[in-house]
């Protein structure tokens, strides 16, 4: 492949071994998918089955294989700080709760940052077969093929995602005053379970824009890219850039809502007296 297909190069390693562990991890989750498996809580709330720690286990070798020097974040594991600046962000199944009850909407997330800077991101839907990849400056691809955010530009007309974090029993009614605003002034809104799967949802334009507060580096680094690179928009609530470690309120989308998306925010902001 070139880097006008996929534009995969031969000497593309980062981008190959991405691949090639997301595609791994996604045989592994299909191999064990749709049998009983032991859950455990990190937390209250927080599930995770044998299969994660599989998956985790698989990415991490193929990574470490290839690049020993390099830092490794996952969800399922200790972060070990080296002196690199690489850093892959990783989360080994996107949609646990999903996965244990044989729920079909769980992926692969996998991003890589230099010096701090998002430079490639793959997600890899398998019970569907969708591998989303995108390359800082070179574009987003679904299945190699180029992908963009959708064109509408009405707030009333979206179809917009969202998800709650495991501390929304604590306080559900903090989260559903944003709920409630969206759901008041959108066409409609999905709550499906994988952040990784709808952030590349806008970034292929199936959904036009997202909202989360509480998401991991590891929920949404590959995602975040694949939107910008589609010529979408990623924000803090207040417009400003989002920092994927700061956990906050994050915005997406296509961009041409995304002002609106704002100020339907500010106007909960302000009910709520910030």
């Amino acid at each position: 492949m070139t880097r006008k297909g996929l534009n995969v190069k031969q000497n593309d390693r980062f981008l190959k071994v991405a691949i090639a562990a997301a595609k791994e991890a996604g045989r592994i989750q299909m191999l064990h998918y749709g049998q009983a498996h032991s859950v455990e809580y990190k937390g209250e709330f927080n599930p995770v089955t044998e299969v994660d720690r599989f998956c985790d286990e698989a990415i991490q070798r193929i990574i470490l294989d290839a690049f020993p020097e390099h830092e490794i974040m996952t969800e399922e594991s200790p972060f070990e700080e080296k002196v690199s600046p690489w850093r892959w962000i990783i989360d080994p199944i996107d949609g646990t709760a999903n996965y244990a009850r044989g729920f079909p909407f769980f992926s692969v997330s996998i991003g890589l940052e230099l010096d701090g800077e998002l430079r490639l991101g793959v997600v890899y839907h398998p019970t569907l077969n969708e591998l989303f990849v995108a390359e800082k400056g070179e574009g987003a691809f679904l299945n190699e093929r180029r992908i963009s955010v959708s064109q509408t530009d009405q707030l009333k007309r979206s179809f917009l995602a969202t998800g709650f974090p495991y501390d929304v029993q604590e306080r559900p009614e903090y989260y559903l005053r944003y709920f409630h605003q969206f759901i008041r002034q959108t066409f409609a809104i999905r709550r499906p379970g994988s952040a990784a799967i709808d952030l590349c949802y806008v970034a292929a334009g199936r959904f036009d824009g997202f909202w989360e507060l509480g998401l991991k580096p590891w929920d949404m680094a590959a995602g975040l890219l694949l939107i910008t690179e589609a010529g979408g928009k990623v924000t803090g609530p207040g417009g400003g850039p989002f920092d994927i470690y700061c956990g906050g309120l994050l915005v997406a989308s296509n961009g041409l809502i995304h002002e609106q998306m704002l100020q339907a925010i500010e106007g909960i902001e302000e009910e709520m007296g910030r």
